[in-house]
């Protein structure tokens, strides 16, 4: 096959190829071309600023696009304002022309920019300062995170006009110090929060927290800054941008961005064994196309869903093109790089110097690496948001692009892969946040007090804070005097206090190799599976064996290995219902939401031999139980939908049941599919009927299975739609799960069960 390795040509070529190809064809369950769209611009705003229309002219920008001045206009009516457009369609201008027009017009004047990351903020001081420089003016903009050397954190104080910063150095080294920044929040006249659809979850809940800290402080000076969001598609980009700032915004959703010819293409691994419904390797699949296009010299970028699968991924590429290119033209991209090594990598795809990279989805966000030619989906992201944001980093302006989404064995991967439909025409997910979480209010009020003492009479967000503070009071946190609540332990609240998670007490994992180093840490919820004595801690693609366990402080010592096994525990799960606060009949089941306590023991680990995943060992993991408070919806099936099965086949039924919806639950909600959890019952303890719960995976809940009590009706005609459409003949882990899990007939009991129940009614 001489045409995969002649000279580079163009896309348009290869894929015509491709659609040559029986041996890819056979595996495209879907390819949908979607058509090019024209730029709708309009002239510079007649206001803008001559300084400021001189620079966009410098840089050949003469009109902009409808979204960017819609939302030069609302700023600059008074109004707080999200902008909601794809990738790579210059949200950036978005924010930055009122901005830079503010500053212009008053150079007393401060602005405060939000990323979740620092590669993020990098890029933005860099668009600064270029159009700064084309306008001749002393517009300070400076980052400033953990890599900002002291020297320079007292002239950013003092003297940045636009200070660059991410939500975690806002939270615990501006904010709690704000006696140090009082230029800044005397003059605050704008917050910037780009990428909004990345704060959600418990994250997104701090986050929200921490916007009520930084509001209640520029109160406190006198300034009363506005907002200027942007976020990628979601379902509900103004409910969530609302949420997470407490005031009214301004949607501007009329994109203007040209678009060029897209191809997307869903690709299914061939059946290996039709049997058990295993798949060619969806590792293997996802090299193989990568390599077809890097080989055609088409910029191709891989997107992987974790760590691991990076690492594989772009030590196969690096061997498989190594006799037509140079291996260090492909490189991997993640959490874990140091950023010197990011940056180098981002300037090498601007170039053109980097032909292909494998990412995490670090680089899903809108971090500057040009427009490349081809992306190749290593699964079904999670969501369908971080697809068309995964997607969106292929095709340039006017250029056709391609993606390949290569779906793995998991019932989600399978039921997107075969239902077209459902993805291309349906909004993504909602984005959801509980900012009112007890736990993470608390910490935030422990937070403010700090920082400012509380008056009587006073909100923090929507709660009235009364009761909260006595309890502060009882607790010896806050002293009560004249009216005010002032804080006064001697310890600096956030310092303790992670925006990644809602129970504070994460255990550090220590490596102990050669000298001692904190490697990262674990949450106290997953820590009993993930680092349990004798367990495989996989950590940059490095196996490490956890030694020892110090439960009481925290603490997991690890040390490097090199074994051709990981680790898989087991967890004994109990639920109680506490209180219910819905419920809802149809046919056979009752479903309803409310509060729970989840019991959970870690009992086993097994041994999994790597690629062949056998198991080959196990062994007993002797740690205390733990308790989590949070909030659940579940679904029971009648008495007489019990009667007609044994506890055996009702057992395998719920399993298989519960095996598809803890995959598919994620359609709906916009989160890791690790922060929801499922628990069948055979008998519940609070009705005494077989029962299959979800759970938020965090104290309080996050809203999670609020949402998917609201899709029940939903969920159940998906389940129903998956196990039916499987071409398995037992179950297999597409569906119902493999059958040494849920027995010979597991499949078939599933389907019954909710058929019999009447599903959705």
């Amino acid at each position: 096959m001489n045409r995969w390795t002649g000279k580079a040509g163009s896309l348009e070529e290869w894929l015509q190829h491709i659609q040559q190809s029986e041996d890819i064809m056979t595996n495209v369950t879907h390819w949908r071309t979607i058509e090019p769209r024209k730029a709708q611009t309009v002239p510079l705003p007649p206001s803008l600023h001559p300084a400021l229309r001189g620079a966009l002219q410098t840089r050949g920008i003469s009109e902009i696009y409808t979204h960017q001045a819609g939302s030069f206009q609302a700023v600059r009516d008074g109004r707080h304002v999200v902008t909601v457009t794809p990738t790579a369609s210059g949200k950036t201008l978005c924010y930055n022309l009122p901005v830079l027009q503010s500053l212009l017009d008053n150079e007393e004047g401060r602005a405060l920019y939000l990323f979740p990351t620092k590669a993020l903020a990098q890029d933005q001081v860099t668009e600064l300062q270029k159009l700064a420089d084309i306008m001749e003016v002393d517009i300070k903009t400076h980052t400033y995170d953990g890599d900002t050397p002291p020297t320079v954190r007292t002239a950013i104080r003092n003297a940045g006009h636009i200070v660059v910063t991410n939500p975690d150095m806002l939270h615990s080294a501006i904010l709690p110090h704000h006696t140090k920044w009082v230029k800044l929040f005397e003059n605050l006249k704008y917050i910037v929060i780009d990428e909004v659809h990345a704060y959600r979850g418990v994250f997104g809940s701090h986050v929200a927290n921490v916007i009520r800290r930084l509001k209640r402080i520029s109160k406190f000076y006198g300034s009363n800054p506005q907002f200027i969001c942007a976020s990628a598609t979601i379902d509900n980009p103004k409910e969530h941008a609302e949420r997470l700032i407490g005031e009214s915004v301004a949607l501007i959703d009329n994109n203007g961005a040209p678009m060029g010819e897209k191809h997307f293409v869903f690709y299914n691994p061939p059946v290996v064994n039709k049997q058990l419904g295993i798949r060619r390797s969806s590792v293997l699949e996802t090299q193989k196309l990568a390599g077809l296009l890097l080989k055609q010299g088409v910029q191709t970028i891989v997107f992987a869903r974790s760590r691991v699968r990076v690492e594989l991924l772009l030590t196969y590429l690096q061997d498989m093109i190594k006799d037509k290119l140079d291996a260090k033209t492909i490189r991997g991209y993640r959490g874990g790089y140091l950023p010197k090594l990011r940056r180098e990598i981002e300037h090498g795809l601007r170039t053109g110097e980097i032909r292909g990279v494998v990412s995490t989805n670090a680089l899903e966000l809108g971090i500057d690496i040009g427009q490349l030619q081809a992306c190749v989906l290593n699964g079904y992201p999670g969501t369908v948001a971080s697809t068309w944001q995964q997607s969106g980093r292929a095709g340039r302006r006017q250029e056709s692009s391609v993606t390949f989404m290569v779906a793995s064995s998991n019932p989600l991967d399978q039921y997107m892969i075969q239902n077209p439909d459902f993805f291309f025409n349906r909004p993504p997910e909602r984005a959801l946040i509980h900012p009112d979480n007890l736990l993470i209010l608390i910490d935030h009020v422990k937070c403010a007090a700090y920082e400012l003492p509380f008056e009587a009479g006073e909100k923090f967000g929507s709660e009235s804070l009364e009761d909260m503070m006595e309890f502060l009071v009882e607790e010896k946190v806050l002293h009560k005097a004249g009216g005010r609540w002032f804080w006064m332990e001697q310890s600096f609240p956030a310092h303790n206090i992670s925006l990644r998670s809602a129970a504070q007490e994460n255990f550090v994992i220590i490596d102990i190799s050669n000298c001692s180093r904190v490697l990262g840490e674990v949450d106290r919820f997953s820590a009993p599976t993930l680092i349990h004595e004798e367990a495989i801690y996989i950590h940059e693609g490095v196996q490490y064996q956890v030694e020892k366990l110090d439960y009481p402080e925290k603490k997991a010592y690890v040390r490097e290995v090199n074994v051709d096994y990981y680790t898989d525990a087991n967890m004994a799960v109990e639920l109680k219902v506490l209180h219910v606060d819905k419920e809802r009949e149809a046919g056979e089941l009752v479903r309803q939401y409310g509060e729970v306590t989840v019991n959970a023991k870690a009992t086993i680990f097994k041994k999994i031999k790597l690629r062949s995943h056998e198991n080959i060992g196990s062994g007993p993991i002797h740690l205390p139980e733990e308790e989590l408070h949070t909030s659940g919806y579940w679904f029971s099936f009648s008495e007489e939908a019990a009667a007609r099965k044994s506890k055996n086949e009702m057992q395998y039924a719920l399993l298989g049941i519960a095996n598809v919806l803890v995959h598919i639950a994620p359609l709906y909600l916009m989160c890791d599919p690790f922060d929801i959890r499922v628990v069948p019952q055979v008998k519940a303890v609070h009705t005494q009927r077989p029962t299959i719960y979800f759970y938020d995976r965090y104290p309080g809940g996050i809203g999670l299975s609020e949402r998917l009590f609201d899709v029940h009706d939903m969920l159940i005609e998906q389940a129903k739609s998956v196990i039916l459409s499987c071409t398995c003949q037992s179950g297999c882990p597409a569906c119902v799960g493999p059958i040494e899990e849920v027995g010979l007939l597991g499949k078939q009991q599933a389907l019954d069960l909710l058929n019999e129940a009447g599903g959705a009614q």
